[in-house]
């Protein structure tokens, strides 16, 4: 059989296997004289205690059948067939004929077949000596002269011989001969051929190697340290991300190496209750003959604690929802042996927390890539788009935003279908989104707890995406919700996320959800509706002034200064129950005497008026006012008490003079009044707010001073002056405010800090970037008594600092673009962070050797620097330096930092490419960005700790430096690619990344043994790939280290790559190469 044909036999032999039904699990063949009521009897009571159900003929025949057909049946129908090899088994024509018959399931089916040698030689068997030849010597002198006689013994032998050269199991060398333990390894090598078969059924694997190797090293399985630890790890995220998908991947990897193994699926619905649940661990793990009744919740408990506690078991418990469900199964680690691993699949966070899981793992929305190749898979049945769907594809990508759940159900729906059927489907997409997606997602909406977490969900749905969380929290109290609870626990049900930047967020397939809610709820009649969002359902209430006391919620933003975004004031009348109003550019003409008077938080961008009108209505109630972009003059002309206002926003009102009396605004916490650059005095009642926390004034470029009064205030904790370009001074009234926590100052005309501000002992944070009349002998000397915690003075002109030895709190000094700065005074020994970036005189740097916290350092095109005395001895805790551009280096300090980094992760060394690859290392390419190298065997009786690279990169020529100024941080990255070709894996480290492109540089960093783990004789190439197009690596080398101390900063930038996966992203000859 040539190559091809065997590949499309095995192929065959394995489709029919896995696509069969299967009668029995195990086929027992034996002579029964020789081992039916003993070995043969004990393995077959073994089995059937494992719970697998095994074919013996004594068991299973009934009285009169046709034995010959039951047993060919039999054979055909079973799984595995066990052949135990005796010493009279060859006498046995049924023995033989039943031989024949399992090698030819074995051929036809993809039957596995286990070889077993009872008291037998191998060699005995495969050759037909010994017992064997006395048999077949009787055949043989019994055939007839037949020729039909003769093939079948021929087969026989040939059967025998075949049987012999499998993988078998023989009992001399089973621990000198011990049928127990000898049965039990049997067992194991069933076990393990029986449940490769039996894996979970998971199509269309798109991007999950990358998250399956985020949860492997949560789990921990391959650590040998970690295998007496029971370990229970969650995987969290909404509905439809792939938890599932995920739980199956990590349970068809690993399931076959465990003594037990139990998906528990839809946890959350469980068909049979958590008794039946108990019940299917239980049969899962146990696989007792005899299916296990547990009868109540309580005696299920004591079952699992009493019998699993010395499996070592693998648990999936998928789309778990309730702590109880938790408690039934799986409530302890101790119930269960010691390496047993515990998944738990969620949509809630604090249920995972309650639990005290190990770690958890948050399942990620697909990039672009993967969307495109899951939808691809569904809808073309390839791994790409037809050309001329691609357009229309990256659309639909683009509305399922990386929900796996999404693309699927698009994808499958839209299969085979016209361009035109896309476009309309696409269409109808936008207006609302299929059944089975909203079911699914609608599950975490109807678990929250009460209505009012749900009322809040969809409050945030409908009108507060991308808003800042602290302002929603205060919107969402003046409402009545319980906060900020709600947003944690939607937070915890995967509904909601928190930015960087601290805003609302949501997946666009949720919110859909929260508004389609509504627009049930109302059954489509906008004047039933609770909240109004959609354009033309608000012009329509509005323009008919149709508004309900059912309408809580209302949001309309218009873009065109024209007549149709005028609406009477009227149409808001009925409006009773109206909590929310969110409107830009919009008119309202007439007047405001029956405004609703229940408004918590009012936003109206573009406000029309000059000032708010007299008629409009007391709002007792009100939380927020915004009116960002008003044309507004002065804010009232006669205030009315707002007793409940905490936050004013007048920010980008250019008209705006004077600030408003503050006096009927007790309860005021927030003030923003940024870039209103005709506002040039400030209320003196400002000092009388004795809850006002926030004080916002960037970039009022026309307000010169505050008033005295303002420095009066014990509550104010934020003060921003940022761009405030005439404000020359603050009073030394500054020191009086006690609860200042951060004065942000940068690009005003101050000349002088008030030497009063010694005494702000809450002060974390000072900013005077830019203050270019700022002098050294402006700043207070005596600064130690503060408690700062950041200081930056960012692009100033003093030459000298005073000592900030004495800021013991200090972690960030930033002192970058400072032109003049010539010397930087003594440190304090906490200092984690100094950045003097862009300092061409700076020529004396206090000594580093005991700043013992320090991780980062900032130097670059500090042409005078040579040295930074110390530095090499404050190594242990940095984790990347950045002197490009220091031109002046000593020979000594560049081999004292480069040979004594300890720091493996993000970071690394940055230098001056003119330094070139230091000469200590061995393997080294001064053409390109890649090296190959073999792990030599232990170094005199040391163990590899690691690699030390090195590259020197530029910017390609054709490429401007502007353009590479355009980048995102994500897009500066170089990707290290650790290539094992023995082993089949790589390592993909996002561990540099490019910060100047002026000129060429030299990068150097490392990676542990600990992640890459190399062996002795191991074939290694370093790829250094860069993740754009603007970089070009010029030179590579590597070191291999042996005994230097290796400190991980950063483990959640690698990805490991095994088998069939480790060769992406490697050029072909790259790999043929090093192969060879």
């Amino acid at each position: 059989m040539d190559a091809w044909k065997a590949h499309k036999a095995s192929s065959s032999s394995s489709q029919s296997s896995s696509s069969k039904r299967w009668e029995y699990q195990v086929f027992l063949s034996f002579r029964g004289e020789d081992t039916r009521k003993g070995f043969t009897g004990h393995l077959h009571a073994a089995l059937s205690d494992a719970g697998i159900r095994a074919f013996l003929d004594d068991n299973e025949l009934e009285r009169g059948e046709f034995i010959k057909n039951q047993l060919e049946r039999a054979i055909d129908g079973s799984m595995i067939s066990i052949i135990v090899l005796s010493e009279r088994y060859a006498e046995s024509r049924w023995c033989l004929d039943e031989l024949v018959k399992i090698m030819e399931c074995r051929e036809r089916l993809g039957q596995q077949v286990i070889p077993l040698f009872y008291n037998v030689d191998p060699s005995d068997v495969r050759k037909q000596t010994g017992s064997f030849a006395q048999a077949f010597e009787k055949h043989e002198a019994g055939i007839c002269e037949g020729k039909h006689e003769k093939e079948k013994v021929q087969r026989w032998r040939n059967a025998l011989t075949q049987a012999v050269d499998l993988c078998g199991e023989d009992l001399k060398n089973a621990d000198n001969g011990h049928e127990a333990k000898y049965i039990n390894e049997i067992l194991g090598v069933v076990n393990k051929q029986l449940y490769s078969k039996y894996q979970l059924d998971n199509e269309h694997l798109v991007g999950i190697t990358s998250r399956l190797n985020d949860v492997v090293r949560m789990i921990d399985i391959e650590n040998s340290g970690s295998k007496d630890v029971v370990r229970m790890i969650g995987i969290l995220g909404m509905g439809g991300i792939g938890k599932t998908t995920l739980a199956k991947t990590i349970y068809n990897k690993f399931e076959r190496i465990f003594e037990g193994r139990s998906f528990l699926a839809n946890v959350r619905e469980p068909i049979n209750g958590l008794v039946g649940l108990q019940e299917q661990l239980l049969n899962d793990i146990l696989k007792s003959k005899d299916s296990i009744k547990v009868g109540s919740v309580a005696k299920g408990i004591d079952m699992i604690r009493e019998r699993l506690c010395c499996k070592r078991a693998l648990v999936i418990i998928d789309d778990a929802d309730d702590l109880q469900q938790l408690k039934a199964i799986a409530r302890t680690r101790d119930w269960f042996g010691p390496g047993s691993r515990i998944v738990i699949t969620t949509r809630n966070q604090h249920l995972l927390e309650q639990v005290g899981v190990d770690g958890i793992y948050m399942a990620q929305e697909m990039d672009e890539k993967e969307a495109l190749e899951l939808l691809s898979r569904h809808a073309f049945e390839s791994g790409y788009p037809n050309q001329e769907y691609l357009d229309l594809s990256k659309r639909v990508i683009r509305y399922c935003r990386g929900l796996p759940l999404a693309l699927e159900v698009v994808g499958s729906f839209l299969i085979t279908r016209s361009i035109e059927d896309w476009e309309s489907h696409l269409e109808k997409l936008e207006r609302s989104p299929p059944e089975k997606i909203q079911k699914i997602l609608k599950i975490s909406f109807d678990g929250l707890p009460d209505q009012e977490m749900r009322e809040t969900f969809l409050d945030i749905s409908c009108f507060f995406i991308g808003m800042d969380r602290d302002y929603v929290t205060q919107i969402l109290k003046g409402c009545g919700f319980a906060q900020p609870i709600g947003i944690n626990v939607l937070i915890e049900r995967c509904l909601l996320t928190i930015s960087e930047q601290n805003k609302l967020m949501m997946h666009d397939l949720l919110q859909d959800m929260g508004r389609g809610i509504v627009y049930e709820n109302a059954q489509g009649d906008p004047e039933k509706f609770s909240r109004l969002w959609k354009r033309e359902n608000v012009i329509e209430v509005l323009s008919d002034e149709s508004g309900t006391k059912k309408i809580e919620g209302v949001a309309l933003h218009l873009d065109l200064d024209v007549d149709s975004n005028r609406f009477s004031a009227q149409a808001f009348t009925k409006m009773k129950k109206l909590r929310l109003l969110h409107l830009s550019k919009v008119e309202l003409t007439g007047d405001y005497k029956d405004f609703p008077k229940k408004l918590i938080w009012l936003c109206w961008r573009y406000f029309p008026l000059e000032s708010i009108p007299d008629d409009f209505p007391m709002q007792p109630k009100l939380v927020a006012l915004d009116l960002q972009d008003s044309k507004l003059k002065i804010v009232w002309k006669d205030c009315k008490l707002h007793q409940n206002l905490k936050i004013l926003n007048l920010s980008q009102s250019y008209k705006l003079t004077k600030s408003p009396d503050f006096s009927k605004l007790p309860n005021l916490e927030e003030l923003i009044l940024q870039f209103c650059i005709s506002l040039s005095e400030v209320h003196s009642s400002i000092g009388d707010l004795g809850r006002l926390s926030l004080v916002n004034l960037e970039g009022c470029s026309d307000l010169e001073d505050l008033p005295l009064n303002f420095y009066k205030s014990k509550s104010i904790e934020t003060l921003i002056l940022n761009k405030c370009r005439r404000f020359v001074k603050l009073a030394e009234g500054l020191g009086d405010m006690v609860s200042l926590t951060i004065l942000e100052a940068d690009k005003t005309g101050i000349r002088q800090i008030p030497s009063s501000m010694v005494k702000l002992k809450k002060l974390r944070i000072l900013s005077l970037y830019g203050c270019w009349r700022l002098t050294e002998d402006a700043i207070p000397k005596d600064l130690c008594s503060l408690s700062l915690e950041h200081l930056l003075l960012v692009d100033n002109y003093f030459r000298s600092l005073p000592s900030l030895a004495g800021l013991s709190k200090l972690k960030v000094l930033c002192l970058n673009a400072c032109r003049d700065l010539r010397a930087i005074p003594d440190l304090p020994k906490n200092l984690c962070v100094l950045k003097a970036n862009g300092c061409p005189e700076l020529e004396t740097i206090p000594d580093f050797s005991e700043m013992s916290n320090m991780r980062e350092l900032y130097l670059c095109d500090s042409f005078k620097l040579t040295e930074v005395p110390g530095l090499d001895k404050s190594l242990n805790s940095m984790t990347r330096i950045h002197m490009e551009g220091c031109t002046n280096l000593t020979v000594d300090f560049r081999n004292n930092i480069l040979q004594r980094w300890t720091s493996c992760g993000f970071g690394g060394i940055y230098l001056n490419g003119i330094y070139d690859i230091p000469e200590w290392f061995k393997f080294v390419n001064n053409v390109d960005n890649f090296v190959f190298f073999e792990v030599p065997q232990r170094n005199m009786g040391r163990d590899l700790k690691g690699l030390t690279i090195c590259f020197v990169y530029s910017r390609f020529s054709r490429r401007s430096y502007w353009h590479y100024l355009e980048l995102e941080d994500s897009e500066r990255r170089i990707v290290i690619i650790v290539k094992n070709f023995t082993r089949r894996t790589a390592l993909h480290a996002r561990i540099a990344s490019v910060s100047l492109l002026e000129d060429h540089y030299l990068w150097q960093g490392q990676l542990s043994n600990d992640v890459l783990r190399l062996e002795g004789g191991d074939h290694v190439s370093i790829l250094v790939r860069p993740d754009n197009d603007f970089v070009r690596v010029k030179k590579t080398g590597v070191h291999l280290e042996w005994d230097k101390v290796m400190k991980e900063n950063m483990d959640h930038l690698y990805d490991l790559y095994r088998n069939r996966d480790f060769l992406g992203g490697v050029d072909e000859s790259i790999s043929r190469n090093c192969c060879h």
